[in-house]
């Protein structure tokens, strides 16, 4: 077996703390393993070290795998830019932007892409752990799939399927996963796992063997629930809370619908002086020492829905009354003057009038430019 891959019931049933937690496990055992990822969709992303841009669950497991993140990890990335369409990036560069019934179509050139990153990572490493998307049971997307059994049959790889039992209904995602397979795939699913599990095993232990007596599959491990485990989310906001100290720097970070790489805000988050909220439709944005606008995919779209809910008023009440505000990549264009999208890259082509509090404008052009930066921080009376 050189190549394994974990599907999932649902979105969120751990398929990437999984694929993760076994890359640094094997290379604990001295066995070299690469993560992969057919196709992904999320607005958080990651660098390579080749310069282009991948998932950022991928690049985490890389690290996990003691390697440099590549676009081979994941090279098939989907950037939602609006509820109907994405942008699409192959090999780790932006190719085109389509709607959901155009990509459709154009999964058989995708998976051209995939089959090609999984041999040459195939030819390098011993072991090629694969990251599902989703549910392998979705009806409607099953034509032509490459995410999940389409690409396990491609290249006939055992599937483990987990299941997030926390949510409930863990017996019912198993099975009823299970039965919405084809024969050769169910054939293909080897076992289950069933994650965030709390409380004594043995109460559990019944319903492991109804399991396995009804799929003739074996469970072959219960994860326990990890309240402090801590790793960048796939896509979703982690908005667990987090006990804080009552002196601490308070951060307000409104949402925007196309909010990327909010990752950004993890160091904050988990600061033990620093309480981070994130602000969501219809909610005021209340008093803070700092508000940070963040990273959008879709900026104009984004500056225009700030001021649909009145933040915009709420950024220069707190300017006034002596708060601070910082701006990450679309959250900076926004602070500006000007937003210019000519290409129509992000949407509708056109110009938006920024916040006009810095004095910049920002023009998107066709090509995005993508590097690995270091840098230091530098502070007052501070050597």
């Amino acid at each position: 077996m050189s190549t394994l891959m974990v599907q999932g019931t649902t979105s969120d049933a751990g398929k990437s703390t999984l694929v993760t937690a076994l890359c640094r496990w094997l290379v604990r055992q001295g066995v070299a393993v690469v993560p992969f990822k057919p196709q992904n969709m999320a607005l958080n992303s990651a660098v390579t070290a080749d310069g282009g841009e991948i998932g950022r669950a991928q690049a985490v497991q890389a690290q996990a795998a003691n390697l440099a993140p590549h676009t081979d990890m994941n090279p098939v990335l989907l950037k939602p830019n609006s509820d109907t369409g994405s942008q699409v990036i192959i090999h780790g560069r932006a190719v085109t932007s389509m709607n959901a019934v155009a990509y459709h179509d154009y999964k058989a050139i995708a998976m051209q892409a995939v089959l090609a990153s999984h041999a040459r990572l195939s030819e390098r490493f011993p072991v090629v752990m694969v990251e599902g998307a989703g549910s392998p049971a979705e009806i409607n997307l099953r034509a032509n799939d490459i995410a999940n059994m389409g690409f396990a049959e491609a290249v006939d790889c055992p599937v483990l399927l987990i299941a997030d039992i926390n949510r409930g209904g863990v017996f019912a995602h198993l099975v009823g996963t299970l039965e919405l397979l084809s024969p050769s795939e169910q054939a293909r699913v080897k076992g289950f796992i069933i994650n965030r599990f709390r409380g004594d095993i043995a109460l559990l232990q019944p319903g492991l063997d109804w399991l396995q007596a009804r799929t003739g599959k074996p469970v072959v491990g219960v994860l326990p629930y990890v309240m402090d485990l801590h790793l960048e989310a796939e896509d979703g906001i982690d908005r667990r809370q987090i006990d804080k100290s009552a002196d601490v720097l308070k951060v307000v970070v409104p949402v925007l619908p196309r909010i990327s790489n909010h990752t950004d805000f993890d160091p904050l988050r988990l600061h033990p002086q620093v309480d981070v909220q994130f602000i969501g439709p219809g909610q005021p944005i209340p008093a803070a020492d700092l508000i940070i606008l963040p990273g959008s995919k879709s900026v104009r779209a984004d500056l225009a829905y700030l001021r649909a809910n009145g933040w915009d008023t709420a950024v220069a009440r707190h300017l006034r009354y002596g708060g601070k505000v910082l701006g990450i990549c679309g959250g900076l264009q926004m602070l500006g003057e000007h937003v210019h999208d000519p290409l129509g890259l992000e949407g509708p082509a056109g110009s938006s009038v920024g916040l006009g509090l810095l004095a910049f404008s920002t023009t998107l052009e066709e090509e995005k430019q993508l590097r690995n930066v270091r840098g230091r921080l530098l502070l007052e009376n501070v050597c």
